[in-house]
């Protein structure tokens, strides 16, 4: 009884021996040629101690069907958490019984999940030269993860897939699908694997086993054929399709040529294609029907330009050029008439005329041009039209106006003379507003030009103010023409303000000339003979020439004030002023002492007269008979003067009168 016991017991365990056989010694190893693969497992605190020792049976399970070995399948093994370790290199272990042993030895980390960090580390340290990785040798790798990252890992898993690493994401329990699509290698079914539990993980291993043993490297794309790849178990050889032919380094073609035999009739190039050759023109050329013939392509005869005027033909292109007078654009295509006298490439006294790369010239209104075509006269307006002046007739370019003899105001019809117009004239002050005239002075300057002001009869139709302040730059403040009443030319002036900096009254002197008493700006015609007054307040010396256009000023028929203070050179003042010089020329050391010279000012600008009425005083209201004396000779004086020019004007009457008979 106990025998039969005894052989049944012995016959169960040799039953379970040859049931679990298959279990503990692998079948045929799996003949794939060279892999170096990379085990990247999770080992977070979430993976527990039971299922990181099923992830170790998983690994051993799988190197188990492989053909392990230094020239075949090389395993190497990294784990990570919040940090990354490598276990062993690619080439660390050679042998498989020293590969299980270093799985059973590692000790799990147990932190995070920073499956990113871990993809790079494999990238740039497990498959590396220095690691064992061998060039032109498949990398794989397979990442057992059972959460979901910490941190990024689409872009670092695209960088790894690029540089050849073909990768397996397992994901186990808690494991996100999308990440495990983002790290995986196309297509996902065949690389991305889920699983409920670490129990079912042996799964993945029977499929990978089938996906790795079954790899063919053309298919797989594993091969640098450069058109044919002929697979076979575990290699390729490279072919070439009809009409080429493989290289020396038996994975490149190239085509067969037909040119280099020598038996072709192109006219320029011949291109060898499959099976033959065909003709091909240089550039500029078009091949004709006869497919071998070249001719050249003339773009301007055919239209196919946009030159303005000129084209200029080559084969195939094509350049611009302009007509005489004209000058090419930076466009290269459009052209523009050569404007000489914009250039200033003309030798004309006045006017300019262009045309295209000529020039003729012309003169301004009053001058004629000369015979030399190039100069101008001053036709004297004076001697060609009855001027009716009763003192002087002034010819101006193009014009004409009439004078008075010192003392005397032009009237109101610009012809006749009188010793006062209190209204009716044009008057610009030019003031100065340098650095050195300082603030507190210049509000001073302000209240003596509205001193100035309150002396005249403002209006559209009577006397115009136009205000200039000049430093180192001229600035209009207000022209003739902006205000028309004496309150709005005071309110305007106290809203000035200080300019500072230099002295440059040459340059103000020529702002007034040319713009201050334009018609432009407010100043009325010289037909009109309404007089034009300029005054100049300066406290020093100019820093540019005041010569040039202090006496073109006056020449123009405008009377000019000078007004210095302080520093101002008084040869300068004396420069800008009229004559007489002492009528038109004030000074004073202080700035306190000019509203005096306003008082002054208003008595020249226009003489206190008596209407036509001689005013003899009261003798009883006079402090001395010597006072009485002086006042009625003075009188007496007044109307000596008015009979005299009265003669005068009497006498040119007359003359006038006998010369039209």
């Amino acid at each position: 009884m106990k025998m039969r016991q005894l052989s049944a017991f012995i016959l169960l365990t040799l039953a379970v021996l040859a049931t679990a056989r298959p279990k503990t010694e692998p079948a045929q190893k799996c003949k794939i040629g060279p892999v170096d693969l990379v085990f990247l497992i999770d080992s977070s605190r979430s993976v527990r101690p039971h299922e990181f020792e099923t992830m170790r049976k998983f690994m051993i399970d799988i190197i188990n069907t492989l053909d392990i070995g230094l020239n075949a399948t090389r395993v190497g093994v990294v784990q990570y958490s919040s940090q990354v370790r490598t276990e062993f290199t690619l080439k660390t272990h050679a042998r498989l019984s020293n590969i299980v042993k270093a799985i059973n030895q590692i000790i799990p980390l147990a932190q995070g999940t920073m499956t990113g960090l871990a993809i790079r580390y494999m990238m740039n340290e497990a498959f590396t030269a220095e690691a064992g990785d061998r060039p032109k040798v498949p990398n794989v790798a397979v990442i057992v993860t059972d959460g979901r990252p910490q941190d990024r890992v689409a872009e670092v898993a695209a960088e790894a897939r690029e540089k050849g690493i073909e990768i397996y994401a397992v994901g186990v329990a808690r494991a996100d699908m999308t990440s495990l699509r983002a790290m995986a290698s196309p297509p996902f079914e065949d690389h991305v694997f889920l699983v409920e539990s670490f129990d079912l993980i042996h799964q993945f291993g029977i499929q990978f086993q089938d996906k790795l043993c079954a790899i063919d490297l053309c298919a797989e794309r594993k091969h640098n054929c450069e058109q044919i790849c002929v697979s076979s178990p575990g290699s390729f050889t490279c072919d070439c399709n009809k009409g080429y032919k493989l290289n020396n380094d038996q994975r490149t073609c190239s085509m067969i040529d037909y040119c280099s035999f020598g038996n072709h009739s192109c006219d320029h190039e011949c291109v060898s294609v499959l099976n033959g050759y065909r003709c091909r023109c240089n550039e500029g050329y078009r091949l004709l029907e006869d497919g071998k013939t070249c001719q050249a392509i003339d773009l301007c005869a055919e239209g196919k330009h946009d030159c303005e005027q000129i084209c200029i033909s080559a084969p195939g292109v094509y350049t611009c050029d302009c007509n005489n007078g004209y000058t090419l654009n930076e466009d290269e295509k459009t052209c523009t008439p050569i404007d000489l006298c914009a250039e200033g490439k003309h030798d004309c006294e006045q006017i300019c005329v262009s045309a295209p790369g000529v020039f003729s010239c012309d003169c301004n209104k009053g001058f004629k041009l000369n015979k030399d075509k190039k100069t101008c006269t001053n036709m004297n307006m004076c001697n060609t039209v009855e001027h009716g002046c009763e003192y002087q007739c002034v010819s101006t370019p193009g014009s004409y106006h009439c004078i008075c003899p010192e003392g005397q105001l032009l009237q109101d019809d610009g012809r006749s003379c009188g010793t006062c117009k209190s209204a009716n004239i044009d008057l610009v002050l030019l003031i100065d507003g340098s650095k050195s005239v300082r603030p507190q002075n210049f509000e001073l300057v302000k209240k003596f030009v509205n001193q100035v002001v309150d002396s005249l009869d403002v209006s559209a139709h009577g006397t115009r103010v136009g205000l200039v302040q000049y430093s180192s730059r001229v600035r209009t403040e207000f022209s003739l023409n902006m205000y028309h009443t004496a309150d709005e030319i005071k309110a305007a002036v106290m809203k000035v303000e200080y300019m500072e900096k230099g002295t440059m009254t040459g340059l103000a002197l020529k702002h007034m000339l040319e713009n201050s008493f334009s018609e432009a700006e407010g100043a009325r015609p010289l037909s009109r003979n309404i007089p034009r007054i300029g005054l100049v307040f300066t406290d020093g010396r100019s820093q540019d020439d005041i010569t040039e256009y202090a006496k073109k000023a006056k020449e123009v028929g405008i009377t000019m004030y000078a007004v210095g203070v302080g520093k101002a050179v008084e040869d300068e003042l004396r420069e800008i002023a009229s004559e007489p010089v002492e009528k038109h020329f004030y000074y004073t050391t202080d700035f306190t002492a000019i509203s005096t010279i306003a008082e002054n000012l208003k008595l020249s600008v226009c003489p206190e007269e008596s209407q036509g009425e001689i005013e003899v005083k009261d003798p009883c209201a006079c402090e001395s008979l010597v006072e009485f004396q002086q006042a009625t000779m003075n009188s007496l004086e007044q109307l000596t003067q008015k009979l005299a020019g009265m003669t005068a004007r009497l006498e040119q009457l007359e003359n006038q009168l006998f010369s039209r008979k």
